[in-house]
């Protein structure tokens, strides 16, 4: 037997077959005694532990992107089916834009439908700044971006310089007009361009086709549609439309989108009004009026022709006014017909004929020796225009010759109260009511207020003051049987859709009785036959009338005028003639009474009047 040495040699582990494990024996637990060696490090993975792995990171990537997908889908879902409409409906009102539609502005046309004013379709060129400097080219020829690129192409379009037009595209504003008022195919134009930024809005642009006919009658607006005079004024809330809206969905550029969602609240037009001018005959009365003034050398005047009734057919000034180009004339006042107040002279003593008439204080026939000057009780003189011997003189011929001195021995007869109701009725201190801005009531005083030889003055047309207007609604009164009825230029209105209304007439006040208004009309016959009128005559036609001269004092100098009626068997026409301070005569009969000829039978021809049949029966004028 061998001997064994101190080493026990280890068992080796009887060999296995192929596929068969070998017994693993069981670990026995160190022992307490025996100290542990250091650990060894863990033998790396073998393939199994390598697939192992590999397996587990791809089923983690899975999950991990199919949490991903489904909450794609999920949120897919939410914002095509659940949220679809509400985030569709809030993109699409981020690209909606609103414009403002201004609804038409009604038209002012003259009693013959001749159009005096009107709205044309035209466009305002706007601009973006923040979208303009985004611009680019886009192989356009000269390659410029931003506003420069932008103006290089708009400019040529409306006609303006490319450098000028830059500087208003250069900025941080929203909006920006920079062309206003182009016509509809400009407009084309610069929509076809589609520039970033630059839009067009329709806008209504009001002309005046007649130019200074009844410019200072019409007025005109401003920039806005605004009226800032005349009927344009006066009348804005009827003529003016109600805006309307328009939103469609907008580019990128700021164009509409083409076949995107639009939605319009249609504007509504204004009215249209219908005047009782007759622009042929207002043509004709400022012709006249101008010319009159220029030959006079007068610092102004004016010219009303109306009818009984109180329809006003012209109402003349003597300084042109062009609605279309308003220039500095546009802050003075347009119609001073209805606004400048002067003292009426003797035309006013029409109202101390007629009221000393209608209280039977005086017959047309009463004889009268009448002086040249008279003296009141308070010592002051009145005298005639010229001096002269003592006339004798009936009241027809103290109002034919146009005595003061006369005048005053018939109106004392009527106590103060008296001659301050019937200038009262007459209109005197009232406006007239008149649709145009700025009338003035002119000046009465109560009999308190009369001082010296104001209340014989009175009687005279003096310490009184009217304005045309008022003067010649006087007279129309008389031809009226002595109904007041106040003037007026509104015939009617025409609605959006073409209906016409006319305007009811104004109520009439009964100011003389019908015998008392034909007797001072046969006596103002007289004064045009016989007496200081005569320049008033019109062939075929009888004419009354009287004139008047009176003097000013700011400034000073004489007011000249003829107002009278035609014909005078059967009145239709009255025409007030004012001219104020003539260089050349200061007789209303010498320059006013002309004029009132001339217009007054170019009236008559334009309403188709026949001319009078009868010859006049008049009153004599003087007595033996």
């Amino acid at each position: 037997m061998e001997e064994r040495s101190g080493t026990v040699p280890r068992r080796r582990a009887p060999a296995t077959s192929r596929g068969e494990r070998a017994a693993v024996p069981a670990r026995r637990a160190p022992s307490a005694a025996v100290p542990r060696g250091p650990s060894r490090p863990p033998a790396p993975p073998g393939p199994a532990q390598a697939v192992v792995a590999s397996r587990g990171r791809m089923i983690g990537l899975v999950v991990v992107l199919s949490l991903v997908l489904v909450t794609f889908a999920g949120r897919l879902v939410y914002v095509q089916g659940i949220a679809g409409p509400e985030v569709a409906q809030e993109a699409r009102e981020k690209r909606m834009t609103t414009a403002q539609v201004l609804g038409a502005r009604g038209e002012i046309t003259d009693a013959n439908g001749v159009v005096l004013a009107t709205s044309v379709e035209r466009y305002h060129v706007t601009v973006n700044q923040k979208q303009v400097a985004s611009y680019r080219a886009r192989g356009s020829s000269d390659g410029l971006d931003g506003a420069a690129g932008v103006a290089s192409r708009l400019a040529p379009v409306l006609g303006l310089n490319a450098a000028e037009l830059g500087g208003d595209l250069v900025g941080d504003r929203g909006y920006v007009v920079v062309a206003r008022n182009v016509l509809p195919d400009v407009a084309r134009e610069v929509r076809a361009l589609r520039l970033d930024g630059v839009g067009v809005e329709k806008v209504a642009d009001r002309v005046y086709p007649k130019g200074t006919v009844a410019g200072n009658i019409v007025g005109f607006v401003n920039s806005e549609g605004e009226g800032l005079q005349g009927l344009e004024f006066a009348l804005h809330a009827d003529l003016k439309g109600t805006p309307g809206q328009e939103r469609f969905e907008r580019g990128k550029g700021g164009q509409p989108i083409p076949g995107g969602l639009s939605e319009a609240h249609p504007a509504q037009d204004g009215r249209s009004v219908r005047l009782t001018l007759d622009s042929d005959l207002q043509w004709k009365a400022e012709e006249q009026l101008r010319a009159k003034v220029a030959e006079t050398g007068a610092d102004g005047g004016a010219i009303v022709v109306m009818r009984r009734t109180g329809e006003v057919l012209a109402l003349a000034e003597s300084v042109a006014f062009d609605p279309n180009t308003p220039g500095a004339q546009a802050t003075t006042a347009l119609s001073r017909s209805v606004s400048d107040v002067f003292e009426p002279g003797s035309t006013g003593k029409v109202v101390t004929i007629a009221a000393a008439l209608e209280e039977g204080l005086v017959q047309p026939t009463e004889p009268f020796e009448v002086a040249d000057r008279w003296t009141t009780p308070h010592g002051e003189t009145i005298k005639d225009s010229h001096d002269h011997a003592v006339q004798k003189l009936t009241a027809t011929g103290v109002f034919a010759e146009s005595s003061n001195v006369g005048t005053v021995l018939i109106g004392q007869r009527l106590t103060k109260d008296q001659r301050y109701h019937y200038l009262s009725a007459f209109g005197f201190g009232t406006r007239t009511g008149i649709e145009m801005p700025g009338e003035s009531a002119g000046l009465l005083r109560t009999p308190d207020d009369w001082h010296g030889r104001d209340e014989f003055a009175v009687l005279f047309g003096q310490a009184v003051s009217v304005n045309a207007l008022q003067a010649a609604s006087v007279f129309a009164t008389i031809a009226n049987d002595g109904v007041r009825v106040p003037p007026r230029l509104i015939a009617g209105w025409t609605s959006p859709d073409g209906r016409y209304t006319a305007q009811p007439p104004p109520d009439g006040i009964a100011v003389v009785s019908p015998q008392t208004a034909q007797t001072v009309l046969s006596m103002m016959e007289s004064t045009v036959v016989e007496g200081t009128g005569k320049e008033g005559a019109i062939p075929g036609y009888r004419v009354g009338g009287k004139t008047g001269t009176a003097q000013r004092f700011n400034p000073s100098g004489y007011t000249a005028s003829f107002i009278g009626v035609a014909p005078v068997d059967d009145p239709e026409v009255i025409t007030a003639v004012i001219l104020h301070n003539p260089r050349t005569s200061i007789y209303g009969g010498t320059v006013a009474a002309p004029v009132f000829a001339t217009v007054t039978g170019y009236a008559l021809q334009q309403l188709g009047i026949a001319p009078s049949g009868a010859p006049a029966t008049l009153f004599p004028a003087t007595w033996e």
